[in-house]
């Protein structure tokens, strides 16, 4: 539950650093909630892409297993993503979690 909240409270300042949204590409915008087959159609295949994830543990609060079965996270446990584009001079970040943008970061001069 904890983790839940921590995590939360990482892309509400992602999303409150990005400022926006919505992201304007050519006449076209991308907004927050769009899928990931969206920001291909626009944006293209990414230059690079990163997974982040939870630090999962096994077991119990200790790190110790209980009973030989480990804790396996879900998929929405499992993290998100990020997708970086090239655009000028510019470096467009989006970061998205089961498919659906959730964020975007756009950085450069």
């Amino acid at each position: 539950m904890r983790r839940h909240g921590l995590f939360a409270l990482l892309l509400l300042a992602f999303a409150a650093h990005a400022g926006s949204s919505t992201l304007r590409v050519g006449n076209q915008v991308l907004t927050v909630g769009d899928s990931a087959s969206r920001v291909v159609e626009l944006l293209g295949k990414p230059s690079y892409k990163s997974h982040k994830k939870t630090g999962a543990r096994s077991g119990n609060a200790r790190g110790g297993r209980r009973g030989g079965r480990r804790k396996t996270p879900s998929s929405r446990e499992a993290g998100s993503e990020q997708w970086q584009y090239r655009r000028g001079n510019r470096v467009t970040t989006v970061l998205l979690a089961d498919g659906k943008v959730i964020g975007f970061e756009d950085s450069g001069s």
